[in-house]
């Protein structure tokens, strides 16, 4: 096990510093923004006294920006539902795009002004805020259903948004993928992460393997070749190599510092 978490520490690493470097320059026209919950080490309402307030113990926020077309995801986060949050995810997702978007948002109120600040004007912006009923079915039934959708709510926030695409619909079908691919995520299980870099190393395998490797059925192609980001469709033994790349480097940057200090 310590081999496999080492391996996963190392090559996790290895793929979030890929995603980058190279995930720049995204010609985007419209994106989709959510956040999807889960915990870690324990759940909010059973971490210990001395840990509470800590980040890696208790709820853990993933939050995502994928391209609408592409499927890409162009920027991820892992932190808390905090306004701080929202507004470290806007500033990154603004500097990886490379062309003036439509952003779509849930009506999570700390957009607001994480975009304001991450954009200014320079983007078209809506909200969509889903109205839910409750869920069907007696009380052991809807202890883990989702309330039903009764209505959604569209609203131009800033600039000039297109009615007919403003959605959150590819962005939750993310959050789908998200738990079906990771078991960290699925609910009602013991496969949750216990160590807070475990999760974080995990996540940026993940969105390497979904961006580079795995083929979308409605595209026929990987999110980063429908992107742009690459012309082909990579392999694990691929993303394996980004480990001994990272490792060279790490031994270049060692040999240097060496001779530097003995000039």
């Amino acid at each position: 096990m310590n081999t496999v978490l080492k391996l996963l520490a190392e090559l996790g690493s290895a793929a979030a510093r890929f995603h980058d470097e190279q995930v720049r320059d995204v010609k985007a026209r419209r994106v989709q923004v959510d956040e999807v919950w889960q915990f870690c080490y324990c759940k909010a309402k059973n971490t210990p006294a001395d840990k509470k307030g800590q980040f890696g113990f208790g709820d853990v926020w993933t939050w995502t920006a994928i391209d609408a077309e592409s499927k890409l995801i162009v920027s991820y986060a892992l932190g808390p539902r905090s306004p701080q949050m929202a507004y470290e995810l806007m500033k990154d997702l603004a500097s990886r795009l490379g062309t003036q978007v439509q952003l779509t948002t849930d009506g999570h109120k700390a957009y607001l002004e994480a975009i304001e600040g991450a954009f200014g004007n320079e983007i078209d912006y809506a909200m969509l805020i889903k109205l839910y009923g409750n869920p069907k079915g007696n009380k052991e039934e809807r202890r883990y259903s989702p309330g039903e959708c009764c209505g959604t709510i569209k609203g131009a926030v800033c600039g000039n948004p297109d009615q007919k695409h403003i959605s959150t619909s590819f962005i939750e079908r993310q959050n789908l993928t998200v738990r079906m691919g990771m078991r960290r995520f699925t609910r009602l299980t013991n496969g949750f992460s216990k160590k807070i870099e475990n999760h974080i190393h995990a996540l940026g395998l993940h969105y390497m393997h979904y961006n580079f490797c795995r083929i979308h059925k409605t595209l026929r192609v990987t999110p980063a070749m429908e992107a742009g980001l690459t012309d082909h469709v990579w392999t694990l033994e691929e993303v394996a190599l980004l480990l001994e790349a990272k490792n060279m480097e790490a031994k270049s940057k060692k040999r240097g510092s060496y001779k530097k200090k003995s000039a």
